[in-house]
């Protein structure tokens, strides 16, 4: 991966838990420790990359301590973004008729705890950014606030969400699937700024494939209604 130009760096580990005995639990065939070390070994090899990950918290069972060994792995691992969910009882599933569910209460509490550790590194990440320049594929529907901040947006290489500066001039417009380069100037937990201009803008087949959709004539749709004939017609 990290000699492969076309692949992006950026790498999705779902963790799930960092407690051992909650990933038996789950029947996950990783450990902790195990995970760790291939997340040491992605960083030896791709320093920059932006890894992401998955997060169960209040799986039946977990104690604090299960808990807290969730946030040892998530300020170790140092993620780019984690996509977090409170456990709920799914019926006909194993875990529906565990012992020791956790009270809602407390799987709400743990869950703030995680998603202020999570912000706040991804932040602290997001931070390192600012002043450097970033490649950007251009993208639509992707800032869902474009046009009120009357921004484009677009993701980075690392998939980074990047908000960027709409240029003044028309023939400097990117299209979706176009690519340039921006300066970052803020830094969010969830999104990058660029008040910068684009520079290196690369049209692409992307963004041809965009425009020619854009001005092509609309295409209708067939109901696929049955046709109703007489008897001897």
């Amino acid at each position: 991966m990290a000699e492969t130009p076309n692949v992006m760096p950026n790498l999705h580990m779902p963790l799930q838990s960092g407690s051992d005995q909650i990933l038996k639990t789950m029947r996950r065939s990783y450990r902790s420790e195990r995970y760790l070390g291939i997340i040491d070994n992605v960083r030896a090899a791709m320093p920059h990359a932006a890894i992401t990950t998955d997060i169960i918290v209040g799986f039946p069972g977990e104690t604090e301590e299960d808990f807290q060994a969730t946030l040892d792995v998530v300020k170790a691992s140092r993620f780019a973004a984690a996509f977090t969910f409170q456990y709920s009882i799914r019926p006909n599933t194993p875990a529906a008729t565990m012992p020791d569910q956790v009270p809602k209460q407390v799987v709400q509490e743990r869950y703030e705890r995680l998603i202020e550790l999570v912000n706040d590194i991804s932040w602290q990440e997001n931070k390192t950014l600012v002043g450097t320049d970033v490649e950007v594929m251009f993208a639509t529907g992707e800032g869902r606030k474009d046009s009120e901040t009357k921004r484009l947006s677009g993701r980075a290489r690392d998939n980074r969400l990047v908000h960027i500066q709409v240029p003044e001039a028309a023939d400097a417009m990117p299209r979706p699937g176009d690519i340039g380069t921006v300066t970052v100037t803020y830094a969010a937990p969830h999104h990058l700024n660029a008040d910068s201009a684009i520079q290196n803008l690369r049209r692409t087949p992307g963004g041809d494939a965009w425009e020619r959709a854009q001005t092509a004539p609309p295409v209708g749709i067939g109901l696929g209604l049955p046709t109703i004939r007489r008897a001897g017609a």
